[in-house]
């Protein structure tokens, strides 16, 4: 089998043997060895990348193309570059973090995992999917486990949270299928068949008015889950009710099928369409930008607070994409992976905090260094890795993003630029406030002092996050190269 199917099939496995498990320690043990086998994949790939793009230069290696309906030309075709490589180590490391940070979950464990793996299974699916059909059955696939994941096992307002998300994303898939058809239909524009698959549909010649009709279907039925504004909102609720791994994967993963489907459908098949409504989606991302970060700051509980930051740092993504640059668009994919990790640290970390004080209110709580001393330096890190500061990952995206903005020669779209730049202040203001309200001061509450210590699997998921960013900040030029290389080709296409 190739190397790439295995990302779906390992986890079909994993689940298959957790359907005739009985028992919560085994359903952990399988879950975590399905997990780490996927990780073992995912680091792999990232090797026999290398090896491969060192003697082949097409657009994606380790492809393959087997015909699954003839009749409409829709292929399993499969094939990476250097961008879905490293989202899919992405998606290895967080699934895996989500396991072990699981660890104790005692309701319908092998269900909760079950779901688990059939959410990877289709951001795998997503991220290796060449032919069209084939990412949105993905997309759909990846969608569809959130409303039982937090219907079931949320908390608060769950039914409601699951079924505004899942409301919001279906809405979103509608407008998104009309986009993708619309494209297929266009396909014959110089003589040829209809085709699904990018790589072929890139050499067409699609015509001007259909990619102004078709480009912004295509590219607000990707970015409702990458939290465009104003339809950001399912992503808070979503977030706030969600346990925690599960925050983990939407706001790490799920929601990073957004910028990817913007950039590699939208945008690299629509060029001209690109170019025709960048201004206007700008403008949404930059509002959301800065709305994310200012509703950041009025929130008290824990988890708000990280949902609207991510519809901040997703607003960057979005507003470096549509400033069709090659630094930018080195930037976007590096804030993706950033925030990646960035935010499942957070909300893991959250959860932890939750399980011992039972509140996620900021001002209920204070003194946590002095008791919880792991989780708060952790915390205090992924803070400064948030707001930016040099040394970890959201420096080195947020840098890309804002030194390849600043070079477009438009005065209108530098001006967008350094609107964005001060949400940077923003960030930091809501940051510090967190970490000095809950981590610093006098201990409000005698009960803290009782409060259980970290056990080993939650260090081991909490590093398996805290790593990589440390490792993009200190040392980022061999993902940065990567990524670089494989936009080349996009490059060509819209510039």
């Amino acid at each position: 089998m190739d190397i790439l199917s295995l990302f779906i099939t390992v986890p079909i496995i994993t689940i298959l043997v957790l359907v005739f498990t009985k028992g919560l320690k085994q359903a952990r043990i399988i879950s975590m060895v399905g997990s780490i086998i996927q990780f073992v994949m995912a680091i792999n790939l990232v090797f026999a990348y290398f090896n491969e793009r060192a003697v082949n230069d097409a657009i994606m290696v380790f492809a393959k193309d087997v015909v699954w309906f003839k009749q409409f030309n829709i292929h399993y075709s499969i094939g990476v570059d250097g961008i879905s490589v490293a989202l899919l180590l992405l998606t290895s490391i967080v699934v895996l973090a989500g396991v072990f940070i699981s660890w104790k979950m005692k309701d319908l464990p092998k269900e909760f995992f079950i779901s688990l793996l059939v959410l990877s299974i289709g951001v795998y699916g997503f991220f290796i999917s060449i032919d069209l059909f084939m990412m949105f059955v993905f997309f759909e696939i990846a969608v569809i486990p959130m409303y039982l994941l937090i219907g079931i096992w949320g908390t608060g307002p769950r039914e409601y949270s699951a079924m505004k998300l899942t409301l919001m994303l279906m809405g979103a898939s509608a407008v998104l299928l009309v986009g993708i058809l619309g494209i297929y239909f266009n396909t014959n524009a110089d003589g040829g068949a209809l085709t699904f698959n990018i790589l072929e549909i890139a050499q067409v010649n699609i015509p001007l008015e259909a990619q102004k009709l078709f480009f912004p279907l295509t590219f607000i039925g990707f970015a409702v889950i990458g939290a465009l504004f104003p339809f950001h909102t399912w992503s808070p609720d979503g977030h706030a009710s969600a346990p925690t791994a599960v925050s983990m994967l939407h706001a790490g993963v799920l929601m990073k099928l957004g910028g990817y489907g913007v950039f590699r459908v939208a945008m690299y098949l629509l060029p001209e369409g690109a170019l025709h409504w960048s201004w206007f989606f700008i403008v949404l991302a930059v509002i959301g930008v800065i709305y994310g970060a200012f509703a950041a700051l009025k929130q008290t509980d824990l988890k708000y607070i990280n949902a609207y930051s991510s519809v901040s740092h997703l607003g960057l993504v979005l507003f470096a994409l549509l400033m069709l640059n090659k630094t930018s668009w080195n930037g976007a994919i590096l804030q993706s992976l950033s925030h990646g990790f960035m935010t499942a640290l957070f909300f893991a970390l959250i959860g932890m905090i939750y399980e011992r004080t039972h509140t996620r209110d900021v001002t209920k709580l204070g003194g946590l260094l002095k008791v919880i001393p792991f989780i708060s330096v952790v915390y205090v890190i992924a803070g400064l890795a948030s707001l930016g500061l040099p040394g970890f990952s959201g420096f080195v995206a947020e840098m890309n993003i804002f030194v390849g903005a600043f070079q477009h020669d438009n005065m209108f779209y530098r001006i967008l630029t350094i609107i964005s730049v001060s949400a940077i202040v923003v960030t930091a203001v809501y940051i510090l406030r967190v970490v000095g309200v809950m981590l610093m001061g006098p201990i409000n509450n005698e009960a803290y002092l009782k409060l259980e210590r970290v056990t080993w699997y939650e260090k081991f998921g909490i590093l398996l996050l805290l790593i990589p960013i440390v490792g993009m900040g200190v040392a980022p030029l061999w993902l940065s190269d990567m990524i670089l290389e494989s936009l080349q080709p996009f490059i060509q296409a819209v510039l």
